[in-house]
């Protein structure tokens, strides 16, 4: 089986999808797949540093990138058309990461003319609070351009099980599977020393730390974190939160503001992204994970905060309901004072919070690594080729 991956861009800057995308290359590609992907070299702001026009060899796929000129955020890109038309046919399957931008529309254009199947991915990018966001330009583009596209799909990938429900509101006749995000399980065998990460922010060594691992970005729920930890700080003055993530779209001045307004912002460090050791050696510092989103897809980084055993407070905006329905997190509303009375109640009870972590841990590293996603999309891609 020969797979094509889509996705606009794979520059770090972009958070969540980067790494589902290569992550999920990987582990289709170790069952014995053929996987390449194609992006633009986008990375924010700037542009990767990559060559372009021409295969780059990972350890298990290939990436070949593309130049693009950006036009109303939607990263026009005639090289990666042109390519996806010539050579499109060459693959059995052809899997789209994410809407709303243009590689993926010249891919479902490519792919119906060539008459290859296509499965798509939005990651999110169909919720509610993310269709509202930016509303009008959304709602032209997808309803004259995304929609008759993806109506032709052979298939939906959804990566949480309260997806279908938004998406039947969008009158998409297309099948839907259901394939989660994973971790990789050799990460979490032994976290780093949390002195990696005390060392590099001083500030939070001999605190309680809770940690927040995501964009700077509006839907991600800061401005209800801010006055939710300037409660608990209130009550428990030894503790003290990380913001952990980077600033794609500038909105790190408006971020910083909601925890000055709150006046609790000499207890907050926003350490910018972290990844690798440092991140896991953050992980291993943390006594508790919050996830305070409107809307998310799957998030990775609440897998990750499970996988590393930390009692874990999330909004029904995160999507993981099973997470609340087996007792291994807490799932609340999308609501301040929600957030503030369930992470004082951690803090008041170290032990039950200990113990909700632990079964975080189990939870995930039982049902959600790489692997099992990795098996679980090879079959959904075999069941869209045997029809």
């Amino acid at each position: 089986m020969k797979v094509l991956m889509v996705i606009p861009a794979l520059g770090n800057i972009y958070g969540g999808p980067t790494k589902i995308v290569l992550e999920l290359a990987e582990s289709v590609a170790k069952l014995g797949k053929s996987v390449d992907i194609i992006a633009t070299n986008a990375n924010g702001s700037t542009n990767l540093d990559v060559p372009l026009n021409q295969w780059i060899k990972k350890d298990s796929y290939r990436v070949q990138y593309f130049p693009y000129v950006n036009l109303l955020d939607y990263k026009f890109t005639w090289s990666m058309t042109n390519w996806l038309f010539k050579n499109v046919s060459n693959y059995d399957i052809v899997h789209t990461n994410a809407i709303f931008s243009y590689p993926v529309l010249a891919a479902h254009w490519a792919c119906k003319f060539r008459k290859v199947p296509y499965i798509a991915t939005p990651h999110g990018m169909m919720e509610p609070w993310a269709l509202a966001y930016k509303a009008w330009k959304k709602k032209l583009y997808f309803t004259f351009l995304e929609k008759p596209l993806l109506q032709k799909a052979n298939a939906l990938q959804m990566t949480a099980s309260t997806e279908a429900r938004h998406i039947n509101l969008l009158d998409l006749k297309i099948p839907l599977v259901f394939v989660p995000n994973g971790i990789n399980s050799t990460d979490f065998d032994s976290l780093p020393n949390p002195d990696i990460f005390y060392q590099e922010f001083p500030e939070t060594r001999n605190k309680n730390l809770i940690i927040f691992l995501g964009r700077i970005d509006p839907k991600k729920g800061l401005d209800l974190l801010a006055p939710a930890f300037a409660k608990v700080n209130q009550k428990f003055p030894e503790t003290h939160l990380i913001i952990a993530g980077q600033d794609n779209i500038g909105f790190l001045p408006t971020a910083e503001r909601y925890f000055v307004d709150a006046q609790c912002r000499n207890a907050v460090t926003f350490t910018g992204m972290l990844t690798g050791t440092i991140k896991y050696a953050a992980l291993a510092a943390a006594n508790i994970y919050v996830s305070p989103s409107y809307s998310e897809g799957f998030s990775m980084s609440v897998l990750e905060g499970m996988a590393a055993g930390l009692p874990c407070v999330i909004t029904t905006g995160c999507n993981f309901p099973e997470a609340g329905e087996a007792k291994v997190a807490s799932v609340i509303d999308i609501n301040a004072d929600e957030i503030a009375n369930v992470l004082i109640q951690l803090l008041q009870e170290p032990i039950q919070a200990e113990k909700m972590g632990d079964r975080a841990r189990q939870f995930i590293l039982e049902n959600y690594t790489w692997e099992r996603v990795g098996s679980k999309l090879i079959s959904s891609y075999q069941t869209i080729l045997n029809n």
